[in-house]
């Protein structure tokens, strides 16, 4: 109906001798004020040195002699606006729609491939909360992907070699030899043993030259102590890891590691200079070109090796040639953006390819609201205490749940938090408000959804089944913004941005729950009304599901 619409305008622009260019189509903020607005008639009275609100009358009234299939009435409103208000059959035929299980689902991105590189840890640090941060919004960006008709593939890029990689098997050898035992300790092990290698190396320079003989025979894959107490430690944690993420409800199709996008990096590197990059005290470096903000920075270091910026232009290198995206999505956090900028720069000048093709996204920080919360989890909280913790002021708040339902709706109320903000914005994450059944949080809308559920299943007892055959007032508001649905879908794909479903559902969930407060919905001595507002009530619930699913919250059978 919106492209139905913008096509009326223009053809009213060309017949009226009016100029064309760009103009908004949107939703009014208020429902009374219609089902769309447009500021066409303010954009060209500026060009034209008109009268917006006659101007606007002007363009209304051809509009009008169009006789646009389900527009129910055209309005011009303050300063020049023109209102469209389209016809109930509309929305009671999206109703329709909505009982589909596939509802919400596009073509957008019908035929092309998506890559989204998301949750890509340091195999030696244990799953902390910023790679939750991460995994909640490139799972959200693979699901937006999956639903708008393309081939996604989600993918991660684990760092397992590096120079503090090099330090924590420094540490490792000292302590336990060759071989570890006990693997459900070890990623504990791994991380203290990155921490103190860290900052052995940092004061006491007689273990430099054997921390950097573990990074040349871990870089070239030599037999040896360290390679191979190395591959033990990368065993342990990529089952650690496959496990947790699989808990969060993810998956990767495959990964790229950082030691083989390492040597692929440094070889284009080599091959692109001096073309690219420059030598430079024994290093190879990038400078931008001269009035570009980019910073300057070494892709190969003075030991030989390949530093993150080179791995990049590997992993860059590797994603094209394997998967051969379309687009391809990147998930960092947000003080990696001037690396990212730096890098896909640099790349673009190798291969057109990898800078036109490719997404970044960016997410903030996130900090506890609480002494209790903040105090138990401490500076830099694991993935398994923050469920834990979260999860025991579920069951505190509400003691008759199931663990499987605490656990649903803990992870819900964290990734609610998490997607809600736009990309890059830090987050304070407050129990009392994200874990309430009721305001603005992953729980809400749940519940909400839940419900729905339950009144269909009243309705099932009485042998009411939702049929849309007698619509009935009072349910006309939801059924406006039921058809809305697979629109914010569309803008969540085209603009990476999953916070438009988030504010969708709250307003979503709210109407219903306000329509439930209202009035009887199930009625045994009105069967057909009831029959219609349980069809209502079920669209919103598939809605709610499916919208939820986009955010990879599940949606609990009871609550």
């Amino acid at each position: 109906m919106k492209e139905r619409l913008e096509k009326a305008i223009k053809e009213a622009l060309g017949e009226l001798g009016l100029p064309g260019g760009e103009f908004s189509l949107e939703h009014p903020k208020e429902l009374e004020h219609g089902d769309y607005m447009t500021n066409v008639a303010l954009i060209v009275a500026k060009q034209e040195n008109k009268n917006p609100i006659e101007l606007a009358g002007t363009i209304a009234e051809n509009l009008k002699v169009q006789n646009i299939e389900s527009l129910e009435k055209i309005e011009v409103a303050g300063p020049g606006f023109i209102n469209f208000t389209l016809k109930r059959e509309v929305f009671v035929k999206s109703l329709l729609d909505a009982q589909d299980p596939e509802w919400g689902n596009t073509e957008v991105y019908k035929g092309q491939k998506i890559l989204v590189e998301h949750s890509s840890p340091n195999l030696f640090k244990p799953f902390h909360i910023g790679h939750l941060m991460n995994n909640t919004i490139g799972e959200a960006l693979y699901r937006l992907a999956k639903s708008s008709g393309a081939q996604a593939t989600p993918i991660s890029f684990p760092s397992d070699i590096s120079l503090g990689v090099a330090k924590a098997i420094y540490i490792l050898l000292e302590k336990y030899g060759e071989v570890l035992e006990g693997n459900d300790t070890s990623v504990l092990i791994f991380g203290d043993a990155y921490v103190e290698g860290t900052k052995r190396y940092e004061e006491d320079e007689s273990i430099h030259s054997r921390v950097k003989e573990i990074a040349d025979n871990l870089y070239g894959a030599v037999e040896s102590p360290e390679f191979k107490l190395f591959q033990q430690c990368k065993t342990t944690n990529m089952l650690y890891f496959a496990s947790t993420v699989a808990g969060l409800g993810s998956h990767f199709d495959s990964y790229i590691f950082e030691s083989e996008a390492g040597i692929d990096g440094k070889k284009i590197v080599l091959e692109n200079t001096p073309k690219v990059f420059t030598e430079s005290e024994g290093a190879v470096v990038y400078i931008p070109e001269e009035g570009s903000k980019l910073h300057t920075a070494v892709f190969i270091n003075g030991q030989g090796n390949p530093t993150y910026e080179a791995k990049d232009i590997g992993l860059l290198d590797l994603k094209f040639s394997r998967y051969q995206p379309d687009i391809s999505i990147t998930v960092t956090d947000n003080q990696q953006t001037s690396h990212f900028q730096v890098v896909v720069d640099a790349a673009g000048k190798i291969n057109p390819a990898w800078q036109n093709n490719s997404v970044h996204r960016s997410h903030g920080r996130m900090s506890f609201k609480g002494a209790k919360m903040s105090s138990r989890l401490g500076n830099v909280p694991l993935v398994e205490d923050i469920l834990s913790t979260v999860s025991e002021e579920v069951k505190e708040k509400n003691p008759d749940v199931s663990e499987e339902v605490a656990k649903q709706v803990s992870i819900a109320a964290i990734k609610f938090a998490i997607l809600r903000t736009q990309a890059g914005k830090d987050i304070n994450f407050d129990p009392e408000t994200s874990l309430s059944f009721e305001g603005d949080s992953g729980p809400y809308l749940q519940y909400t959804a839940v419900r729905a559920g339950a009144l269909i299943e009243k309705g099932k007892a009485l042998n009411i089944s939702p049929s849309p055959e007698s619509p009935v007032t009072g349910t006309e508001t939801l059924e406006r913004l039921v058809a809305r649905f697979l629109e914010v879908v569309e803008r969540a794909q085209r603009e990476w941005a999953p916070h438009y479903i988030v504010t969708y559902l709250l307003e979503l969930a709210q109407e219903f729950n306000s329509w439930y407060g209202q009035g009887k919905i199930v009625d045994e001595g009105d069967v057909s009304g009831t029959a219609y507002r349980l069809y209502v009530a079920s669209s919103v619930r598939q809605s709610l599901i499916n919208g939820l699913w986009v955010l990879g919250i599940e949606t609990p059978e009871r609550m």
